[in-house]
């Protein structure tokens, strides 16, 4: 046990700091119960810096806290293309995407679909959605952030994982939306705070002459861990194949996760109004830019602190996922509190948005739809039992799914590569292809993932991303081809585009040209 009292006083004073305004915010006023738009979406109410913070806490999960570190570690700064590049799809999103959403004031990402295609396109996502979520995204978050709370505490890896999971239960099972969006602003604030704490203390712990000389001392000792375009030979090159990451399917993977995933898009559907949610979006976009310095380059020091002897060379070897949780235990009493809350932060924001995701995706999408007639107290009472049952699931197959992997985060990415082409095409059809039908898009979804599971087991040396922009392309082709060979679609269900506003505020703009301006910088630097 690594754990000295004043961090477990850090702890404590989080956890019940956090329970405490989850439940404050979460009230209603004396006679109202909560309803669904209020349980789901937060009564449609909230402002653009609680929709980018709890953009960030959400996605800032175990899987990138962990994973990436670990990435970071095994093979460097590459793995930010995941990062930044996804600042670049948010901004695109917030302009042309998120107007269309509110336009049609939906809860779901499948709710879109069945007013554009039908019931079956709808039903089938729903199932798929719900599946995934469970089984791929809870799963990982709770083993990677299990990982290394064992790491610290030295509890069994199932006691680690049921803690985080009821942790995040106690209080989004109650406020739904609105208590984890605007809870997120906290573990935003402590996300950062504790990983630039763990950055400069894993800088100043090396052979150099302070936090900022040390990240020159480490530019300079390990050159190909500042690379973001990595050669044909790097170890590393299938999961991140060079320019391939920024000219194929990483872009498909970012367009599916940051435009059509209900577990993130549903803070923008909550928003007051389209200004406050494409400036959230930007806000988000800002955000991300920050990232890979607090968990992609204290992986890359690690590598150096293990090679001094400081971290577990060998079990950093074995399994770089263990990195950052070998940082945490060797942090300093207090900052490791603080660390260990920031992470803390990370999983539960992610667990606590998941869950809130899967309730709604089934009681919305699946459930009413079987049962149309009962009120909204049902329908809340619904989404809490299906948000507990799916965390309960992901308890059970967090270890046989995930555990056996060297690297929880690209298992995750080509988990979600089976699928995310068929995705995004059916969505970009839906929006701008007036004759794309149902049957086009079942192509786009079934071909994405046969094909995918083929070529995954056919021709196993081409890296997954350059395989998931090749089905993406060939999806978009077949979907757009079936679609015009069978009948088109009822002229109420396309997407009249002329009735969409899509202008953007200046405050909205400026962000944006900020962020591509620091971006572009980043790349030249590092290219």
């Amino acid at each position: 046990m690594t754990l000295e009292t004043i961090d477990i006083v850090i702890i404590v004073g989080y956890a019940i700091a956090l329970l405490g305004i989850a439940l404050f915010v979460s009230r209603e006023p004396a006679g109202h119960d909560k309803n669904t738009e209020d349980y789901f979406l937060a009564g449609r109410a909230l402002p653009w810096w609680a929709i980018g913070a709890s953009l960030i806490a959400s996605n800032i999960s175990a899987e990138q806290i962990i994973g990436q570190s670990g990435q970071g570690f095994a093979v460097g700064v590459a793995i930010a293309a995941y990062e930044w590049q996804a600042a670049i799809v948010l901004i695109i999103v917030a302009k042309y995407f998120l107007p269309i959403f509110l336009k049609r004031k939906i809860y779901t990402m499948p709710q879109f679909l069945e007013q554009r295609y039908g019931d079956g396109v709808k039903n089938l996502m729903s199932v798929f959605w719900v599946a995934l979520y469970t089984a791929v995204n809870l799963t990982t978050v709770l083993w990677l952030g299990g990982l290394a709370v064992q790491s610290l505490t030295g509890w069994g890896i199932m006691y680690c994982m049921m803690s985080l999971a009821g942790f995040a239960a106690l209080y989004s099972l109650y406020g739904g939306l609105k208590a984890v969006a605007l809870t997120d602003i906290i573990q935003v604030v402590i996300l950062v705070l504790g990983g630039l704490a763990i950055t400069w203390f894993a800088l100043d712990a090396l052979p150099a002459d302070g936090a900022i000389a040390g990240f020159g001392y480490l530019m300079g000792e390990m050159p190909g861990h500042f690379e973001m375009i990595l050669e044909p030979d790097h170890p590393a090159y299938n999961d991140l194949p060079g320019i391939w990451t920024l000219l194929g399917g990483l872009w498909v993977l970012h367009f599916s996760y940051w435009g059509f995933n209900q577990y993130i898009i549903q803070r923008a559907l909550g928003a007051e109004n389209l200004g406050e949610a494409q400036k959230g979006l930007a806000f988000a976009a800002f955000l991300k830019i920050l990232v890979p310095f607090i968990v992609v380059v204290p992986g890359i020091a690690a590598v150096i602190l293990a090679q001094q002897g400081v971290l577990d060379g060998a079990a950093l070897a074995e399994k770089s996922d263990r990195t950052y949780g070998e940082l945490m235990a060797f942090a300093p009493a207090g900052l490791r509190g603080l660390v260990f809350a920031a992470l803390i932060a990370a999983v539960v924001s992610s667990l606590a948005s998941m869950m809130n995701s899967i309730s709604t995706i089934f009681t919305m999408d699946i459930y009413k739809a079987a049962r149309p007639d009962q009120g909204d107290h049902h329908y809340v009472t619904v989404g809490r039992i299906a948000a507990f049952s799916a965390m309960a699931v992901a308890l059970v197959l967090a270890r046989p799914f995930i555990g056996g992997f060297e690297s929880g985060f690209q298992t995750v990415q080509e988990y979600t590569g089976f699928i995310a082409p068929g995705i995004v095409v059916v969505f970009l059809l839906g929006f701008f292809d007036k004759k794309a039908n149902a049957m086009g898009a079942f192509t786009a979804l079934i071909g994405s993932l046969v094909v995918n599971i083929a070529l995954k087991f056919g021709m196993p040396d081409v890296p997954f991303i350059i395989r998931i922009w090749f089905v993406f392309l060939g999806a978009l082709v077949a979907a757009a081809v079936v679609s015009r060979a069978t009948a088109a679609p009822d002229e109420e269900r396309t997407v009249k585009l002329s009735d969409i506003a899509f202008a953007t505020s200046t405050l909205f703009n400026t962000l944006a040209a900020m962020t591509v301006a620091m971006l572009v910088g980043l790349y030249v630097w590092l290219w």
